[in-house]
């Protein structure tokens, strides 16, 4: 049986809240709406280059995101010393590059884990903890929006792919 990628709901952020329901309720929100994305597509159709000479695929994003969401909470953040998610070999685009379409039940499931993982570390974080990367202070409030902005970037790329592959367009 072919796997494809199942629904996501997407769960709207409120435009209300305070600043931390706000910031995680978009964080989320943009999360879901990646995934949303692949929604009904089997590997090899996430796994397909459709903007030539891009290297973007519905995969790589999955994959990419993962990365990041390791990178920047539980890693940076958090200051886990984790393996490696990519084959450091396989150069710094590996989670773009190396792609398996067999594989891509795992890579969605690994990046569902890594949000969950990512919440899980922040739970009783104050937004205004802070961290050293390369010499600069950096505080979670800080990671919420660089990730938020990241999703934001990835999810117009995914647009295009999404588009490309079936039709489909974003909303």
């Amino acid at each position: 049986m072919t796997w494809t990628a199942p629904e996501a709901k997407r769960i709207p952020g409120s435009l209300v809240a305070g600043e931390r329901e706000m910031l995680t309720g978009y964080l989320g929100w943009f999360r879901s709406t990646l995934l949303q994305k692949c929604a009904g597509l089997t590997g090899e159709q996430l796994a397909e280059r459709t903007v030539p000479p891009s290297n973007l695929t519905l995969l790589g994003l999955l994959r990419h995101m993962a990365k990041v969401e390791r990178t920047w909470f539980r890693e940076r953040f958090a200051g886990q010393r984790l393996d490696p998610m990519y084959d450091l070999a396989q150069g710094k685009d590996a989670d773009f590059e190396d792609l398996d379409p067999a594989r891509a039940a795992d890579d969605y499931a690994r990046l569902v884990e890594e949000c969950r993982l990512a919440d899980a570390v922040v739970a009783d974080a104050s937004l205004d903890d802070t961290f050293t990367h390369n010499g600069e202070l950096f505080s979670l409030r800080l990671v919420h929006v660089h990730m938020i902005a990241e999703y934001a970037r990835h999810i117009g790329h995914a647009d295009l792919v999404r588009e490309r592959l079936d039709g489909v367009t974003g909303d």
